[in-house]
């Protein structure tokens, strides 16, 4: 009898559910939190929340703790996931400052060694209009609103005017009479084309590297921004009923389904999934100016023939002296002659050695044909290319992982959200939109998310900059730089590359076929008392100060250049 009795008492128990142990659940559940609240049996399970309301092996400071631990779960994965995309953009935005910067440091050091070399005190008299020049290429490349063609305009109205007393020193010239010198420099084109294609090669290379920098700078804060999350209260139940509702069913060891996991996953994911478009043209215009750094608008090759081009165009002016003075004298008027003690040869320093002279191929700056430049924009397309998509593949990547689902193989030993077995609903589309056929949480798709419209706008101000820096275009100078002449600067022309313009390039492109000859030809000159001295502005400073540069963005190039030509000289004195 007494043994009867026993035998309906276990069944009775077994029916209530009390007879299965949650010593597994406990084990698991211990790992990480206090056994104070966890039962060693089932019970009734009318306080959950979340879970189904069976027995089970949860209280309710267990469903409590469980949910915030699906919480921390879902950012970290998020985060681990996303760590491939934050490390790249901040390594490589460091590194490639740093070589940029150096790249220039090197450059500027180059030029001084073989100027003072070639030129002598002739270059060390005048050696601050070469170092501001590259301090306002730094400037320029570390983010100042400073203009290239205004920069380098100033440089080459500089030159001109410390150029042609040298050229002729029989003469005396006041400082009105450089001024008209400077004035109609555009067109006497006292160096040649080396001015035009000096700044077709430095913006280019300059804004192109500028701009590479700035976006995979905004890179690193787009995707900051994009992770870090603010989880709904919705996304944690369905979080907590793929992860821990098997735990607290006495299951602790059953994952859930991997169809589980993505609609939970695309529905705590949707804002970020509508990133894709524009994250997708992001890293398309990274890689294209990546490509182009490493090809027509190659840094290290640029910053190279600063100093080669310069020395060119001191040659070219030299070569042609003789037909540059005879028409700065038919405009300017004849400047009055030095007195004989102090006339030098035009052509023989002190020493008897040349004034001026070119560089030898063996003096001209050189690197190993851009190496290092090359290995880092290979390694940064190799860690570009696989970003493409990423928002909208996270929750497969998430899900993919074995700790946080079964594998799709598995469909039939799964948590299926209510017990083991087959999970039945199809997955949802991507998107915020989508999500109102998700059958794992509710999403308010009539609200889009304010951060992601912001995040969105941000890519597309990122891609604008991008798109017109692979065109040779600075997006804060589309007025100036852009029409002041990079010469061949349009888009169906960016990838133009003469041969003779980079040192140590064999490129397939031939030189400009307009020869020195062909510049120099005779034009219709204005009559001299219209470019008399007396009649060219005499306070240089007040037109400086006094102009916007608003102004300088709508003037035309040829009356821009003029301005420009006209101010250099007053500052350095």
């Amino acid at each position: 009898m007494i043994k009867m009795t026993l035998m309906c008492v276990i069944a009775l128990w077994g029916v209530a559910g009390g007879a299965r142990s949650c010593g597994e659940s406990r084990r698991v559940y211990g790992e990480k939190h206090s056994l104070d609240t966890a039962p060693h049996a089932r019970i009734s399970g009318e306080h959950l929340r979340v879970c189904a309301r069976d027995y089970t092996c949860c209280s309710s400071e267990m469903e409590d703790t469980l949910a915030r631990q699906s919480e921390a779960n879902f950012l970290s994965a998020v985060r681990d996931t996303s760590h491939f995309l934050l490390t790249t953009f901040t390594q490589r935005h460091r590194r490639l400052d740093e070589f940029f910067q150096e790249l220039l440091d090197v450059a500027e050091r180059s030029m001084s060694d073989m100027f003072t070399l070639t030129y002598g005190h002739l270059y060390t008299q005048n050696a601050h209009m070469f170092q501001q020049l590259f301090t306002d290429l730094r400037r320029y490349y570390t983010g100042s609103t400073v203009s290239l063609s205004e920069v380098l305009a100033d440089f080459w109205a500089g030159l001109v005017e410390r150029m042609f007393p040298l050229i002729n020193p029989q003469y005396q010239f006041s400082e009105e009479y450089l001024e008209c010198v400077s004035k109609h420099a555009e067109q006497l084109q006292p160096f040649g084309d080396l001015p035009q294609k000096l700044h077709t090669q430095v913006s280019r290379a300059l804004t192109a590297a500028r701009a590479l920098v700035q976006g995979l700078a905004a890179g690193r804060d787009i995707v900051n921004k994009a992770t870090e999350l603010a989880v709904g209260s919705e996304c944690v139940r369905a979080l907590m009923r793929q992860w821990f509702c098997p735990l607290c069913h006495g299951s602790p060891s059953l994952k859930p389904c991997h169809s589980l996991c993505l609609n939970v996953m695309k529905g705590c994911l949707a804002n970020q999934a509508d990133l894709d478009s524009e994250w997708n043209n992001f890293i398309d215009a990274l890689m294209l100016l990546v490509q182009k750094l490493g090809g027509p608008f190659h840094f290290e090759l640029a910053t190279d023939s600063i100093a080669v081009k310069v020395s060119e165009g001191i040659m070219f002016m030299q070569e042609n002296s003789f037909s540059i003075s005879k028409k700065v004298f038919q405009g300017c008027g004849i400047p009055r002659p030095t007195p004989a003690r102090n006339k030098r040869s035009l052509r023989q320093r002190d020493d008897g050695k040349p004034a001026f002279r070119s560089y030898s191929s063996k003096e001209k700056p050189t690197t190993a044909s851009g190496t290092n430049l090359d290995r880092l924009v290979e390694e940064l397309q190799e860690r570009l290319r696989p970003m493409r998509g990423f928002w909208v593949t996270l929750p497969h990547t998430i899900c993919n992982d074995e700790h946080m689902s079964a594998d799709v193989t598995n469909e039939d030993r799964c948590w299926n959200g209510q017990t083991r077995g087959r999970y039945l609903p199809s997955v949802t589309a991507d998107g915020l939109v989508n999500q109102i056929n998700n059958p794992e949480l509710e999403v308010d798709v009539a609200r889009p998310d304010v951060k992601t419209r912001r995040l969105i706008m941000e890519l597309r101000v990122a891609v604008n900059r991008l798109r017109l820096a692979q065109a040779g275009r600075d997006a804060e100078f589309i007025d100036s730089d852009v029409e002041a002449g990079s010469g061949s600067g349009g888009a169906g022309e960016a990838d133009e590359r003469f041969s003779d313009d980079w040192p140590g390039y064999g490129g397939s492109f031939s030189p400009p076929r307009n020869t020195p000859a062909d510049r120099l030809r005779p034009r219709d000159t204005p009559p001299a008392d219209r470019l008399r001295p007396q009649d060219t502005p005499t306070n240089k400073r007040n037109r400086l100060n006094g102009r916007s540069r608003s102004d300088a963005g709508r003037l035309s190039p040829p009356l821009l250049s003029v301005l420009l030509f006209t101010v250099f000289f007053s500052l350095n004195l």
